[in-house]
């Protein structure tokens, strides 16, 4: 319960920072809407989904015993026939979010190695600073999983609008009536194809791997191992 109480606001600021990037970017691109509706803020409580901000992770992470957490915010709505040139807004807003959670990665990564020096120079084993770099290495794994989720290709994901410029009009149209089955699809999949899904967060595993290796020479005493 500890680390769950733990690792929840982590993930929630990373889930916030990804819609949030979205609606920033909808607004760059001509679109107020996400504004309008006040939820171009970093304020949780706008951005919270009972089930995917809260009962989701909660389940995922107890049900793993605490080898696993994932959830998501409340979509953050947008107008693409606000923005000012369609194709290139709805790719920008798209990215947004994914590009969001990579740069988070990398600064979370930053972060683990600044407190890891700090810890070592005071020769602190632990506590504050040992709980605050735990929640870092979190912060990173949480924010690639996000990032590389987000980029499959299935809608509503982010991935599916990618995708959805690359094919041919005719074929473009169907694929993107799939997204009101979306939501259904994505649970099947990850039940019934695991090894898939895993295939496919491959690239979120090994920066993961890159980034413990940059960070461990810095790792305080006593911290879980990952």
């Amino acid at each position: 319960m500890q680390n769950f109480l733990l690792a929840l606001p982590v993930l929630l600021f990373s889930m916030v920072a990804h819609e949030y990037a979205h609606g920033y970017a909808a607004l760059r691109q001509g679109d107020q809407t996400a504004l309008m509706l006040g939820r171009l803020t970093f304020n949780p409580i706008k951005h919270i989904d009972p089930w995917m901000t809260i009962l989701l992770p909660a389940l995922l992470w107890f049900g793993s015993g605490g080898r696993m957490m994932f959830g998501g915010a409340k979509p953050v709505p947008v107008n693409p026939r606000n923005y000012h040139n369609y194709k290139r807004g709805d790719i920008i807003v798209s990215s947004a979010g994914i590009v969001a959670n990579l740069v988070l990665s990398v600064l979370f990564a930053v972060a683990s190695v600044g407190i890891g020096v700090l810890g070592n120079a005071m020769g602190t084993a632990g506590g504050i600073l040992g709980i605050l770099q735990w929640m870092t290495l979190i912060g990173i794994w949480m924010n690639l999983l996000l990032a590389f989720f987000n980029l499959i290709p299935i809608p509503p994901l982010d991935g599916s609008h990618l995708f959805y410029h690359l094919l041919p009009p005719q074929l473009g149209a169907r694929y993107r009536a799939l997204s009101g089955y979306g939501l259904l699809l994505l649970p099947l999949l990850l039940f019934m194809l695991p090894g898939v899904f895993s295939i496919l967060l491959f690239p979120a595993r090994a920066l993961f791997g890159l980034a413990l290796r940059l960070v461990t020479p810095y790792t305080l005493q006593g911290l879980p191992s990952f």
